[in-house]
């Protein structure tokens, strides 16, 4: 069922309820529930209805979330990009998909009857990208199911309700950020949706009206014991959190639910009280050994898994005869019933101070650097930034050519903080440098991998 059905059953039966708060204002679930009828008429009448991708670029959140389930609604397939894209870099990113239907203003109401229209299982219902502007992203379909039967458990892991108001303080770009608004208006809770991370007054205000908040780990401690705070969860996505910081939480009575997926898996695991993360309801887990590796690549089974990329683009999901897939990432050996440790990131995007570097971009400019036999990028740990760039290098170049190099080749988000040496990058058995073998053996302090000065 579209999310706006849901919408549409909440302003029924609470119309006066704040449905989504933004920098341009708020909305009712009946005020929402309206805007999204009467924009998905308008779309139908525009012959936009299934089959039509709809690329999204609108710079209002709460206008930006009508427009999504106004798509939904009318059976088009709604795509998410960045508001700050130029016309050239959406003909780019959509290259693959072929031709969508572009929305860039917010929908005009149509009025008319309801709209009824009796969705199919099959149907591909959402689109979103697998990184952001700083390097070239994948559009990815999934069936509207795969997220919408998972909202249920989401739900009940982390206590969220329709008397929650839900924080989502991110781009709707992510598709974590997307999907926290989407659940949160399904439940029939209040989605703040301020679309990026709030100035530090802003943040207070709200913090004193939210209850649940979704973000990334390094933006924890930011909402942790802040003074006025209402938060009682906290939905924590991506990377592992630092040491201390759930303790930190409890002590402050926030509750950490934290996650690992991926855009393309959505949610695999989840650590739900500390003792580190299992398997998400519905899904089944492989680390499948890699040859002479002490890690093995995850694989996974679930109803939450996206179709693939639109235009059949390439990126790192694979998929086997029995229904399995794997985006790359690597984890310690694995069994049924134990914890799931995950070690590297296989499509290897790196957050960092809020900005999404693609580590290819980065190595197609350091390979050209005389001496580089090969390179990978991944992103370090850091306190503040959530990563930093880092490039493992294979040769002996020296660091100050390299850093030239990245100085007039790069972007300022995307030049390498650290800088490391290898004799010899291991590789996968298509002969590319292993990523996220890399990542783990450099987490781990493998002496192989020595820094350069």
């Amino acid at each position: 069922m579209p999310v706006a059905q849901d919408v549409i059953r909440h302003a029924a039966e609470r119309p006066s309820k704040l449905a989504a708060c933004g920098p341009g204002g708020e909305l009712t679930y009946a005020e929402l529930a309206g805007k999204i009828s009467g924009a998905a008429r308008h779309l139908l009448r525009r012959g936009i209805g299934p089959g039509t991708i709809v690329a999204l670029a609108l710079a209002d959140p709460v206008e930006l979330l009508a427009a999504v389930l106004a798509a939904d609604l009318a059976g088009a397939t709604p795509l998410i990009g960045d508001h700050t894209w130029d016309r050239r870099r959406w003909s780019q990113v959509t290259a693959p998909v072929g031709p969508v239907a572009f929305v860039g203003r917010p929908l005009p109401y149509a009025a008319g009857p309801p709209v009824r229209r009796e969705p199919r299982p099959e149907d591909p219902a959402w689109a979103c990208f697998s990184s952001g502007s700083t390097g070239r992203p994948r559009a990815i379909v999934r069936r509207r199911a795969s997220w919408t039967a998972s909202f249920p458990h989401l739900s009940d892991l982390a206590g969220i309700g329709p008397d929650d108001v839900v924080l989502v303080p991110g781009p709707l770009v992510s598709s974590l950020y997307a999907f926290a608004a989407v659940h949160a208006l399904a439940t029939g809770a209040t989605a703040v949706v301020p679309g990026r991370w709030p100035a530090r007054r802003s943040l207070a205000a709200h913090l004193a009206g939210a209850t649940v908040v979704h973000l990334v780990p390094h933006r924890l401690p930011d909402v942790v014991g802040r003074s006025g705070s209402s938060l009682r969860a906290a939905v924590v996505g991506g990377a592992a959190l630092a040491p201390g910081t759930r303790e930190e939480a409890g002590r402050a009575g926030l509750h950490v639910l934290a996650y690992y997926g991926a855009t393309e898996l959505s949610f695999v695991a989840v650590d739900v009280d500390g003792d580190g993360l299992r398997p998400f309801p519905g899904v089944e887990i492989e680390v499948r050994p890699e040859a002479g590796s002490s890690f093995g690549e995850v694989w996974v089974r679930s109803p939450w898994l996206a179709d693939g990329y639109l235009g059949d683009a390439a990126g790192p999901l694979r998929r086997d005869r029995d229904g399995w897939v794997t985006v790359g990432d690597v984890a310690q050996p694995y069994r049924p019933g134990e914890v799931l440790r995950v070690r590297g990131r296989g499509d290897g995007a790196i957050q960092t101070g809020g900005a999404t570097v693609v580590p290819e971009d980065v190595e197609e400019v350091l390979r050209k650097v005389p001496g580089v036999g090969d390179v990978v990028v991944v992103g370090s740990p850091h306190p503040s930034l959530g990563a930093v760039v880092t490039a493992i290098v294979e040769g002996a170049p020296p660091r100050a050519l390299l850093e030239a190099t990245a100085r007039t080749g790069l972007d300022a988000a995307q030049r390498p903080r650290r800088w490391y040496g290898v004799l010899s990058l291991p590789r996968t058995a298509t002969g590319k440098p292993a990523r996220a073998l890399v990542a783990a053996r450099l987490a781990d302090g493998d002496p192989g991998i020595r820094r350069l000065t």
